[in-house]
């Protein structure tokens, strides 16, 4: 974290190569975070440079507090991600550059590839909205329990609560599904 603080006080002097490394080091990261949340490769490229751009505007108003730096820039993410929503209608059929896609792959690959997805889509939106989170930072995120426990305001041990019962309950929906 002291690295983090260093490379703030950086940015902040005008070191442009210091924010390079921080979009180094989250983009991968933050990218998953956002397929995860919206299902959309193309949309989510666009979002991650929307939470850079931002977070490169916010930076030199930025002020240390000992969190980790990832707590913020996931927290922009959060927030594109629920302006993202709020325009986007949903949708229950695949776009078409992601039907294109998939055209030269066997058909009954892709079909059983999207029902499978669609099922656990469909079972994470089952559960509470703080499930949903702790798992999209856990998994797609890569983040820490000690990392989301910051990002979320709670304890570590909360967190694992929060992710073992997701995880109990996705299996139980899933489970239920036939083919």
């Amino acid at each position: 974290m002291q690295e983090e603080e260093s490379l703030i006080y950086r940015i902040q002097k005008g070191d442009n190569e210091a924010f390079n490394q921080i979009y180094e080091s989250y983009f991968d990261r933050i990218y998953r975070y956002i397929v995860f949340k919206t299902g959309n490769r193309n949309d989510a490229e666009d979002l991650t440079q929307q939470v850079f751009i931002k977070a490169f505007k916010a930076i030199p108003k930025y002020r240390w507090k000992g969190l980790p730096l990832s707590a913020w820039l996931f927290r922009i993410a959060h927030n594109q991600i629920v302006d993202y929503l709020r325009k986007e209608t949903k949708r229950s059929t695949l776009r078409l550059n992601e039907v294109m896609a998939t055209s030269n792959s066997n058909p009954v690959t892709t079909v059983e590839r999207n029902f499978d997805a669609q099922s656990l889509n469909m079972a994470v939106k089952q559960l509470t909205k703080a499930q949903q989170q702790v798992l999209s930072l856990r998994f797609a995120g890569e983040m820490s329990i000690l990392e989301v426990a910051k990002v979320m305001g709670k304890k570590p041990g909360a967190i694992k609560a929060l992710q073992h019962s997701a995880i109990v309950s996705l299996r139980k929906k899933l489970s239920v599904v036939k083919y």
